[in-house]
């Protein structure tokens, strides 16, 4: 079932076939789907640590250029907790949905941005994965990630849209403030279930960190120092981001595929060791996460094989590359899609 606020429970698997049903079952006997209970109290103190030793550093440093340093500590420290946040909304850390919202609020508090809002959005993301009418995660208004997007645009977005490619990580600059804005206006909309919760907890936030640095930075420092924490903050959940879907197959509205084939072929995993694991938060193993939402981020490592084995034996297209190349694999996505813009702009200027 398809919600759009609460935990994000699997989406609907009417008419999947017997091929997931035999993958449940093989995944179920290894238990992977167990609790981690250990290893997110571990992480969670871990991340705590560092946001403590992080604003330690700030209120030492005080009126000092080193603070920018500050900043991109504090922008991996706060992603970190995102990752955290998404993986209370999948009820990857507790059975209990009340006990893994209690956890994604939180940390909505720490990162600034509404832990309903963000579950709504993703659960949809989650049922229709690179959906042309249905992800809202290829929904934006500045890129097109088919042709027939592109030709869509207009106006400023039409221009970013025929250099996405080229502007492709400039824009994650603005990334984090985006979803920050993104909150606010769905809190206001009354979009989320409980809005003056998550108004209380994102005024919190916003007010916290700007008394803070303002009172700490003079009023140069103070912006140069919000800047580069939002934008490294942005690129950081960005680049984490999108390895996982961009470049990989669009579906069209009236494309229909079983959901072990829907999940599996408009994800990509990226490989590269346990570096990358923390790197990307377990969002690099996207195939089996993506199958297996609720499934403890520390398992999907040990899930990735036996996904993979079955996969080759059902003839399913398994798509994996190391994180340089999948990022190259985007890029040469977001340039394919915007030439039909390219094209246009080349016929004007033979007929002027």
């Amino acid at each position: 079932m398809t919600t759009t606020e609460g935990s994000l429970a699997p989406p609907s698997r009417e008419g999947r076939g017997g091929d997931f049903t035999a993958l449940v079952q093989l995944v179920k006997r290894t238990g992977l789907l167990r609790r981690r209970y250990g290893y997110y109290a571990v992480r969670i103190a871990v991340n705590t640590v560092l946001l403590a030793a992080g604003v330690g550093a700030f209120v030492w440093l005080g009126d000092s250029w080193w603070q920018l340093l500050t900043a991109a500590y504090l922008a991996v420290v706060l992603t970190q907790f995102a990752f955290i946040g998404h993986d209370a909304g999948h009820r990857q850390i507790f059975r209990s949905r009340r006990h893994n919202d209690l956890v994604g609020l939180l940390h909505g508090a720490v990162t600034g941005i509404s832990y309903r809002w963000w579950v709504g959005k993703h659960n949809r993301h989650h049922a229709n994965p690179n959906h042309e009418d249905d992800d809202p995660d290829i929904e934006l208004p500045a890129l097109a990630f088919s042709r027939e997007q592109a030709r869509t645009k207009r106006g400023v977005y039409r221009w970013i849209a025929r250099h996405q490619a080229a502007l492709f990580f400039p824009l994650l600059l603005a990334e984090a403030v985006m979803l920050r804005i993104a909150s606010v206006r769905a809190v206001l909309r009354r979009e989320v279930g409980t809005p003056w919760l998550e108004a209380g907890l994102l005024i919190t936030h916003v007010t916290g960190y700007l008394v803070a640095v303002f009172l700490v930075l003079s009023p140069l420092k103070a912006i140069m120092f919000i800047v580069v924490h939002q934008g490294l903050m942005g690129v950081y959940l960005g680049c984490s981001f999108a390895p996982n879907h961009k470049g990989m197959p669009i579906l069209a509205k009236d494309e229909k595929l079983d959901f072990l084939r829907k999940q599996v072929l408009t994800s990509r995993n990226v490989i590269g060791g346990r570096w990358v694991d923390f790197l990307l938060g377990g969002l690099n193993y996207q195939i089996e996460h993506h199958l297996f939402p609720s499934m403890p981020r520390p398992n999907l490592r040990r899930a990735q094989p036996l996904v993979q084995r079955f996969c080759a034996r059902h003839g399913i297209s398994y798509s994996q590359c190391g994180l340089l190349a999948s990022y190259a694999q985007v890029l040469r996505h977001l340039y394919d899609a915007g030439e039909p813009l390219r094209a246009a702009t080349r016929r004007a200027r033979a007929h002027s």
